[in-house]
């Protein structure tokens, strides 16, 4: 597990996108509702929402970069996904992201 993994408040989502870029393998995903992926997000990411974080199909050794909103479901996520055996980072929410959005 990295260093961020053991943060209680989630890293700065533009600082958590530059780790996510230079992290091989890296997933990241958009934790949103469909509508409100719909409507934008970062490029690159998937969207599998809060309610369906259960059905991930990712395998436990891929890293996984979770945003959402404002950051109160990512950090869900990302405590689910800790107990479940996955390898998580919460970056917070898209709403203070400065990059570009698709």
């Amino acid at each position: 597990m990295s260093f961020l993994n053991f943060r209680i408040k989630p890293i700065d989502i533009n600082e958590g996108f530059s780790v996510f870029q230079s992290t091989p393998e890296a997933v990241l995903v958009d934790v949103r509702t469909p509508e409100e992926f719909a409507e934008g997000h970062i490029p690159g990411s998937i969207n599998l929402p809060l309610n369906r974080i259960p059905t991930i199909l990712a395998e436990k050794d891929t890293p996984l970069f979770v945003y959402c909103y404002s950051g109160a479901r990512s950090r869900r996520a990302r405590v689910w996904l800790e107990r479940n055996g996955y390898i998580a980072t919460d970056i917070g929410g898209i709403m203070n992201y400065r990059g570009e959005i698709e």
